[in-house]
């Protein structure tokens, strides 16, 4: 099979080194691509989000099938357009990618069908929001309504800041907006949940926890995300009946009822406690760098599992994952997720070995000249997998030093809540 994937960041890197193991690959496109898939796909340089010029390149290169790896293209409708055209796509379509291009979709959703959330209110317009703000204990949380690239909610511990955090999404910071989502804060521990749907049965894809905030111990800024492990410790056979009958089959059953049917991944970002699962929110995506760290301990064969997804035969397969520890360490720019340098090089990147247990995928960098250099915030995913979270911590950190960037920085204690317990 022809295989086109759109996307330029980490996660679209691991979907790729994946599918270019499959036997049922004959040629791998990668649709912007970075300087990593550029070793294993032929990349092509179109805007994803032209939708008309990705559409002519997949036909005139009589491409069997396209995988969509970020939220902004799924949730303006791609799936849509190039169905129209007879063109095979993974991804959910434009009214189900509403699970995470409106926050406020969702929590209507979770009302009612009870999926169980935070309390919440929207707000129209300032006025509103100050007036629900002055009559609410803190901590609380304001989110923007749409996509922020997991940098739109605001953990506010006074009202001061809450109002402030109003005034930013109103203000334009994330785009134009007339509301805005207001939640209770849960106090419990996060995790995130991954399925692959058909449309007419789902499988779970495994677990992992996120690291969003800049700095050591979750402190700082949300960023889209810092580093990652997986499988998530918190993960239990009757947390998972919980998770699966309680938020899966009810959000998956309420897109049925709005006509659609979801296909492609499923990410549900949760809040346990005691043992009891919260939806915080939805991506209609694989999470990044969850991604990159849940697929190297993948054993089945990604593209024939994809194949099924699009054949609604999923029901049939079964995935099988190696029985190893997974961590992820992110090498962001100096300045992230402010303002940073872009262009600059990379000069030791040939020293940095990879393995069948030690992975390097490329985030934010594009080759020039047979050089490396630094396009994004988020530059390059380090992960290994081993018998121990700690072990593997270990090997991540090991390469990152041998690369000695010096306009390079990243969270040394990714994990410090399972591997310090």
């Amino acid at each position: 099979m022809k295989i086109a994937i759109l996307g330029s960041g980490g996660r679209e890197h691991a979907l790729a080194l994946q599918i270019s193991k499959s036997p049922k690959l004959k040629k791998l496109y990668c649709i912007p691509g970075n300087a990593g898939t550029n070793s294993i796909s032929e990349n092509i340089k179109l805007d994803i989000d032209d939708f008309e010029k990705v559409a002519e390149f997949i036909e005139n290169s009589k491409i069997d099938m396209v995988i969509v790896g970020p939220e902004k293209p799924l949730v303006n409708g791609i799936t849509d357009f190039l169905e129209k055209k007879k063109i095979n796509v993974f991804g959910p379509k434009k009214k189900s990618a509403q699970l995470e291009g409106s926050k406020i979709f969702t929590k209507l959703i979770c009302k009612k069908y009870n999926i169980p959330t935070a309390n919440f209110n929207i707000s129209k317009n300032k006025e509103e929001a100050f007036k629900f703000l002055n009559n609410t204990k803190m901590p609380i949380v304001v989110k923007a309504d749409g996509l922020a690239a997991g940098k739109g909610g605001y953990i506010c511990d006074n009202l001061e800041r809450s109002k402030n955090a109003v005034e930013e999404i109103f203000n334009g910071k994330f785009g134009n907006t007339d509301q805005i989502l207001i939640e209770e804060f849960l106090k419990g521990d996060e995790m995130s949940y991954f399925i692959l749907s058909d449309g007419y049965s789902f499988k779970s894809f495994n677990t992992a926890q996120d690291h969003k905030r800049v700095g050591e111990r979750d402190t700082g800024k949300n960023t889209g995300g810092m580093g990652a492990y997986s499988p998530s410790g918190l993960i239990n056979s009757e947390l998972e009946k919980k998770i699966i009958n309680k938020i899966i089959k009810p959000t998956l059953n309420a897109i049925i009822k709005l006509g659609d049917r979801y296909r492609g991944f499923l990410y549900a970002g949760l809040i346990i406690k005691n043992n009891e699962p919260y939806l915080i929110e939805y991506n209609v995506r694989m999470g990044d760098p969850e991604c990159q760290t849940i697929l190297p301990l993948l054993k089945s064969d990604l593209l024939e599992l994809i194949i099924s997804c699009c054949d609604q035969t999923l029901s049939k397969k079964e995935i099988k994952w190696h029985n190893k520890k997974s961590l992820c360490i992110v090498l962001c720019s100096k300045g992230y997720p402010e303002k940073y340098i872009k262009n600059l090089e990379i000069p030791n990147f040939t020293f940095i070995e990879t393995d069948e247990n030690n992975f390097t995928f490329h985030a934010g960098t594009e080759i020039k000249d047979n050089k490396i250099y630094a396009t994004g915030g988020r530059v390059l995913n380090f992960v290994s997998i081993s018998d121990q979270f700690g072990s593997s911590r270990n090997r991540v950190i090991e390469r990152i030093k041998k690369l000695n960037w010096k306009n390079g920085f990243y969270r040394s204690d990714i994990g410090y809540k399972i591997i310090n317990k």
